[in-house]
């Protein structure tokens, strides 16, 4: 019995169902069939609707929002930054620039005569020059034959050395030049000797030329 209950019932409500959809449909068609010469009913106060969801009404339709041309074609416009003038340094900052500046080159050059050599020597510049006998790194060492002084403007040509010239330096390695062979070859003789030889040399910064000033000059014309 409780199975026939329930066939009924839900014979009921399909039914049902299928007569609520043909009238909505029937009022639907009438609705547009029928012109709207005059409106069909006026109401002189806002009427307040309260909808309630039913598991027989069918989910409502949903639309997608289409943006406005305007909104999507908006311009953009690109604020150009005011020129902001530099704030000028401070003091400290400025010492500390200047502090860690290096100091330029004395544009001046010599040439100097060691043991049976002569060297063209640059201030702040390094050279080989052969072993220096009693000499350790570090020491600070004159070279008193300079031959020549030369500057921008003014040459200093010594007869034979310039007078109370001299170059400072600094001792900075003891060390050995590249190996040189030295092979010895007699012929008919069977015999070859082969010798590797390497000569002692010293490196030294130049710091320095002083002690020309009082010599007299040639003046280059500029």
């Amino acid at each position: 019995m409780a199975t026939s209950f329930a066939y009924a019932t839900l014979a009921f409500s399909s039914s049902f169902t299928t007569h609520c959809k043909i009238s909505n449909h029937r009022h639907q068609n009438s609705l547009l069939c029928s012109p709207s010469k005059t409106p069909i009913f006026s109401l002189s106060k806002p009427l307040s609707l309260t909808l309630t969801s039913s598991p027989l009404l069918s989910k409502p339709p949903t639309f997608s929002s289409i943006p406005k041309s305007s909104e999507s074609d908006a311009a953009v416009v690109e604020a150009e930054p005011d020129s902001v003038e530099p704030e000028p340094e401070p003091e400290s900052a400025q010492a500390v620039k200047a502090a860690n500046e290096k100091p330029k080159r004395e544009e001046i050059f010599a040439v100097v005569m060691i043991g049976s050599r002569q060297f063209i020597v640059i201030p702040g510049r390094y050279l080989y020059v052969q072993r220096l006998k009693g000499a350790n790194v570090n020491d600070k060492i004159v070279l008193n034959k300079v031959l020549l002084v030369g500057t921008k403007t003014t040459t200093y040509i010594g007869k034979p050395v310039v007078t109370n010239a001299a170059v400072h330096a600094v001792v900075e390695e003891q060390g050995l030049d590249k190996k040189v062979i030295v092979f010895k070859y007699k012929k008919k003789k069977n015999y070859r000797r082969n010798i590797g030889h390497r000569q002692p040399n010293t490196r030294i910064r130049i710091t320095g030329i002083t002690g020309y000033q009082d010599y007299p000059a040639v003046t280059l014309n500029s």
